[in-house]
């Protein structure tokens, strides 16, 4: 019996190969789309791990320092690491901005910390820990900076002591780590021209200026040029403790939010890159149907080359299902080749991509039932002219 699929492989292999090439590349990028998504979800376990924090207290109302703008006293981590069941807590503060690498602008979140506690980098891949009080840093690989740079942050220039790996944003921006002082004065202090003109109106001001009150001026003054500020306090528990019930104490008797490990993970998975997941999976949909109309033209016009040689099998008695299972194997077999290209394209290509891409073997199987169940039904338009074929053709010249 004559096989349609190993007839086209062996006299039209060239055909074959650059349709599953074409294929492979489509499959490629979806396999890369989900890729994309699981990458977004594991910056933000990532994300969450750096500092070994158990949990987040932020500004009252707000959903945390990675989703919105919050803002707490520096000094709330004393009253913090009093309540009962924490074992230590640390101040950071989080901006995303430019900084300045000799002619180049690299973008990264700058996390400001204090060394030996929760907040800082849970480990180094080059370099050591910062020691100095300012102007040191620690950079994540993918800012692109080396050991011994030179950084500069607004006004002043930084050097880089240690590097990193994997602590980036939600956003996937690589993190830079500083000191928690020159972190509060980039981000809460305003320039100098600002500061001496707030010091002119507030010199200016009667109020500040009443006999028998001496040194309020200067210290309004003092205080407009340090800030208090910072974006969250990360907490860590001592082994045992409940960490929903620490986090219900601070809500209650500190008139801040808490969140814990899960109200975190919710918060970015499920809100923060939510928007994000339902226009990849828009982009998925729109791949597989784009995928599906591909084979189906593919196959049925391949089917019409093949017309006489149906006709011919039905005339020597070939049953439908016969037919329909070369019909149905040509389809599938293309569906391999395009399957086993586009899954080796994106491991090829996904170290290239700005954003992390993480490639699961489990959304690889998943991503092989889908092309088997998109080239079957793609073959049920050409298994029809298959079937519609009169037998009359082979022998009406």
């Amino acid at each position: 019996m004559i096989n349609l699929a190993a007839r086209d492989a062996l006299h039209g292999w060239g055909k074959l190969v650059f349709t599953g090439l074409g294929l492979g590349l489509l499959i490629g990028l979806t396999l890369s789309m989900a890729g994309i998504y699981r990458g977004l979800v594991d910056d933000g376990q990532a994300l969450l791990a750096i500092g070994g924090a158990d949990l987040w207290v932020v500004q009252r109302d707000t959903l945390g320092p990675y989703a919105e703008p919050s803002s707490v006293r520096d000094d709330a981590y004393r009253s913090l690491a009093g309540i009962p069941g924490v074992a230590a807590a640390g101040n950071v503060t989080y901006l995303t901005m430019q900084v300045r690498r000799e002619s180049d602008d690299v973008r990264v979140m700058l996390v400001g910390f204090e060394p030996g506690s929760p907040g800082e980098p849970g480990y180094l891949v080059a370099g050591r820990p910062i020691t100095r009080s300012h102007y040191e840093a620690i950079a994540d690989v993918r800012t692109g900076l080396k050991l011994g740079e030179s950084v500069r942050i607004r006004r002043h220039d930084y050097t880089v002591v240690g590097l990193t790996r994997r602590m980036v944003s939600s956003g996937g921006d690589p993190m830079l780590f500083v000191p928690l002082r020159d972190a509060q004065e980039v981000q809460f202090l305003k320039d100098n021209d600002a500061l001496v003109n707030e010091r002119a109106r507030t010199a200016a001001n009667p109020a500040f200026n009443r006999p028998g009150v001496p040194g309020l001026l200067e210290a309004v003054q003092a205080s407009q040029s340090a800030s208090r500020s910072v974006n969250a306090v990360l907490l860590r528990l001592a082994p045992g403790a409940d960490a929903d019930a620490v986090a219900d104490a601070i809500r209650r008797w500190k008139h801040l939010e808490a969140y814990t490990q899960t109200d975190m993970n919710e918060i970015l998975v499920v809100k923060l890159i939510a928007t994000s997941a339902r226009q990849i999976f828009l982009f998925l949909v729109i791949l597989a149907v784009v995928s599906a109309a591909i084979v189906a033209f593919i196959i049925y016009t391949m089917t019409l080359n093949k017309v006489r040689e149906i006709a011919v099998l039905k005339l020597i008695g070939a049953r439908n299902g016969t037919i329909v299972g070369m019909i149905l194997q040509q389809a599938l077999g293309l569906g391999a080749l395009g399957f086993v290209v586009g899954r080796t394209a994106a491991g090829l290509w996904a170290p290239i991509f700005p954003k992390y891409v993480l490639l699961l073997p489990g959304d690889a199987l998943r991503g092989a039932l889908l092309v088997v169940v998109i080239c079957a039904l793609a073959s049920v338009v050409a298994i029809r002219a298959a079937l519609r074929v009169d037998p009359a053709v082979a022998i009406g010249g």
